[in-house]
């Protein structure tokens, strides 16, 4: 019984690839030392792969900062504002930005947490260059030999997921070709099989390219080399009965998602193809379950006779190893799998079915289960609170328009930013050495509040109309509220790639969650403290709270999103009585956990749109609730966000030429929007008037009243020296639109004055 792998962590198990990449973009650090540490960490996944046992070693996967993006400069998909660009300074200028020249468009690949780089496809490509990746395949060639199988990303994905600036069919001919070139290429390094990675056929219109993909498999084919075409995230579905004829020697299909074992029971498996089991959930953190896994082995055995094991997908979603989170408590601990354990599991599973007396193991690790169950209990009181919910529970006292007169009346284009400032050296460190206890948390809440008071009296200087605390005792959106929350727990070493170099450490649900304690409102009191102006409290919302860890299995994601809801409606509840007339809730992971399928769109929509009411409904009708959705694509959900009933939505604009504003324009969103006018992901510094000239962009699609202006995003990735200018820049731009439609009247604060009543612990006040 064969064994593959269809991708690996890439970021190195120290996070070397995040150091080098931040080193190089300040000047640290040379570019031949960058790709030096990227072959390092490459090489060292092939070796862990090879030591395992695996006998197809996925190779090529490894990025600077996308793997989309990749392939749209190996290809030579460069639009023409990069064009006088080269090598490293254009593939960055394209992830990042530079100067004038905005970044290519980003978005979430497919339904997960990572984040990619939208190509832009035009006829005036220009040629493809192959050479870093035939280098690559060469290197692997020799440190594994014959088990390296390179992996690309497929022509009809990658089509399926760009920005086409003219027809498909006139680009995909040209597309096919240089696809053509590669392959010939890898067949004359003696490569014997490649896979070809096409997930846009789980999508739910899949079926409209059906065409395409014969006549692009068909021509592939012609190179004689074996493809393996592989799929994940998803069943088939419709695609299913024509994908299994199209001229490939193996397809890959995913078995921990979706229901492709109903398919091939319905439609039958090709005798002359593989069979590739994604069989060990990639996208997970948990060990696997005998009892579970072994049964629906034994039935594809029955219904393919070659078959070969492997992750469900790229193990790229996981961590590197579980066994170094020795701060867990061991039933935890022990069944946790990570990307190296994930590797044993494939490998227990192949010998396993080929005939191997693994009882041994197996009863190790339903032991381990019966320890974990025993370790984390059901909260009954948790599951109590559930079930005594009311519709009641789900609405605000009063719709928006009568609430909206309750709240506080600021300036025409109000300003405020998203949340975070910059996460510096100097505050990393602050919170580091509180974790090892070099400092009381005395000590470390003082030092604390002395970037609070300068974050705050920043904004107060820049002329800033709601202002946020920074957020700098924050490590993450998620992590710091899980840290907090009973039923999650947190890693050590647990890194996964979003994008570029942002990393995060995705927190553990393993029980019932509850809400020990306020977790915000301290911070909140300081900020309010130093400040007349009215400060938001900064919360991060259930879905994304869920979509953003690794969920339980034995619990529906339903049930785990509405017990997060509780938590968070608590803290809302504290927060107001603490002084919030301001209250964000994030919800940026909204979209991303929608089913792929969109006939399973509604029961998800559903229960997320309520969880979100579930944590805000508690506000008072004075309390402005906002959220925050960045790089999401609205038009298709648009009822589900109106839904929501948030007083105020900001979203992502710098890179989408304001499609998501159009569309919430187009479904007549009636509530306030801040369109996102400063890209937080580029270093690029905008200028006052570039930005005045989006805004008035944006006033052609909705009414004045209607509109915020902030950046795109939070701010923590940013440094001060980007950040000061950008937002002051922000500031003139609003304050030259209200000169412009000459609203002057109303001075701010009309109705806000901090409460009296807010007294704070633990005051730096020197820091004023």
């Amino acid at each position: 019984m064969k064994t593959a792998t269809v991708g690996y962590p890439c970021i190195g198990k120290n996070r070397e690839v995040k150091k080098a990449l931040e080193a190089f973009w300040s000047g640290k650090l040379e570019a031949e030392s960058l790709l030096q540490t990227i072959r390092e960490v490459e090489e060292a996944s092939w070796k862990t792969q090879l030591v395992a046992g695996i006998d197809r070693i996925g190779i090529g996967d490894a990025t600077l900062y996308d793997r989309v993006l990749d392939w749209t400069v190996r290809l030579g998909l460069i639009p023409q504002r990069f064009q006088q660009l080269t090598g490293l300074a254009r593939y960055f200028a394209m992830a990042r930005g530079k100067e004038e020249i905005p970044a290519l468009e980003m978005t979430k690949w497919f339904d997960t947490n990572y984040h990619y780089l939208v190509p832009e496809i035009n006829s005036d490509l220009l040629p493809a260059d192959f050479g870093d990746y035939l280098e690559t395949v060469s290197r692997a060639q020799k440190l594994v030999g014959k088990k390296a199988i390179p992996i690309v990303l497929g022509p009809m994905t990658l089509l399926r997921l760009s920005r086409l600036e003219v027809p498909m069919s006139e680009v995909i001919s040209q597309l096919g070709e240089r696809y053509l070139a590669l392959l010939t290429a890898l067949k004359d390094l003696g490569v014997e099989e490649v896979q070809m990675h096409e997930p846009a056929l789980v999508l739910g219109n899949a079926e409209d390219l059906k065409e395409a993909f014969e006549s692009t498999y068909d021509l592939l084919s012609r190179v004689g080399i074996p493809l393996h075409l592989v799929t994940y995230f998803d069943d088939l579905g419709k695609t299913y009965p024509w994908v299994i004829k199209l001229p490939v020697a193996a397809i890959s299909l995913d078995f921990t998602r979706g229901n492709n074992l109903e398919l091939i029971k319905q439609h039958g498996f090709p005798r002359d193809k593989r069979l590739g089991v994604g069989i060990v959930d990639a996208r997970n953190i948990w060990q696997i379950r005998t009892d579970k896994v072994l049964p629906l082995l034994s039935d594809i055995q029955t219904l393919a006779t070659n078959i070969s094991l492997q992750p469900s997908a790229s193990l790229q979603f996981v961590p590197h190893d579980a066994t170094r989170e020795k701060q867990l408590p061991k039933p935890l601990r022990n069944v946790l799998s990570f990307a190296e354990q994930k590797l044993q599991e494939v490998r227990f599973l192949a010998r396993t079915i080929s005939g191997e007396n693994t009882r041994i193991e197996q009863d190790l690790i339903d032991s381990n289960w019966e320890a974990f169950y025993q370790f984390s209990p059901a909260n009954q009181s948790v599951r109590d609170r559930l079930k005594a919910l009311t519709a009641k529970d789900f609405a605000r006292s009063l719709p928006y328009q009568e609430r909206i007169r309750q709240q506080v009346k600021l300036p025409p284009f109000p300003t405020t930013t998203i949340g975070s400032f910059p996460q510096t050296q100097q505050v990393r460190k602050l919170r580091s050495r509180w974790r090892k206890g070099e400092l009381t948390q005395e000590q470390y809440q003082a030092a604390i509040d002395a970037h609070i008071a300068y974050c705050v009296d920043l904004q107060e200087g820049m002329g800033m109309d709601v202002l946020v605390h920074g957020e700098f005792e924050r490590s993450d959106m998620v992590e710091y509220f899980a840290e907090q929350l009973e039923g999650y727990t947190f890693t050590v070493h647990g890194w996964v790639q979003s994008y570029g170099s942002r990393y995060v450490r995705p927190p553990i649900i393993f029980g019932d969650i509850s809400r020990p304690q306020p977790m915000t409102v301290r911070e909140f009191k300081i900020a309010q403290s130093y400040t007349s102006k009215p400060v938001k409290g900064m919360l991060t919302g259930p879905v994304t709270m869920l979509n953003w860890s690794y969920p339980r299995t034995d619990l529906s994601r339903k049930e785990q999103a509405f017990q997060i809801a509780l938590a968070i409606r608590e803290e809302v509840a504290d927060l107001e009585a603490a002084g919030a007339l301001f209250v964000q809730v994030d919800e940026p992971a909204m979209r991303e956990g929608l089913p792929l399928k969109q006939t399973r769109w509604n029961e998800y929509l559903s229960w997320a749109t309520d969880a979100f009411r579930l944590c805000t409904a508690v506000a008072k009708p004075q309390t402005q609730v906002h959220t925050h959705m960045c790089y999401s694509e609205f038009g298709d959900i648009m009822e589900s966000i109106k839904q929501l009933d948030a007083d105020v939505i900001s979203i992502e604009d710098s890179r989408s030429n304001n499609e998501t504003l159009r569309q919430l324009t187009e479904a007549g969103y009636p509530r306030q929007v801040g369109p996102g006018v400063y890209d937080v992901h580029s270093p690029a510094i905008p200028t006052a008037e570039s930005l005045t000239e989006g805004l008035r962009k944006c006033y052609q699609h909705l009414p004045t009243e209607q509109i915020w202006v902030n950046p795109d995003c939070g701010l923590k990735t940013r440094r001060w020296e980007e950040v000061i200018p950008a937002i002051r820049n922000m500031v003139k731009a609003a304050i030259a639109l209200r000169q412009e439609i000459e609203s002057t009247t109303v001075k701010f604060p009309v109705e806000f004055t901090a409460k009296e009543s807010v007294t704070v612990e633990n005051q730096s006040k020197t820091a004023q």
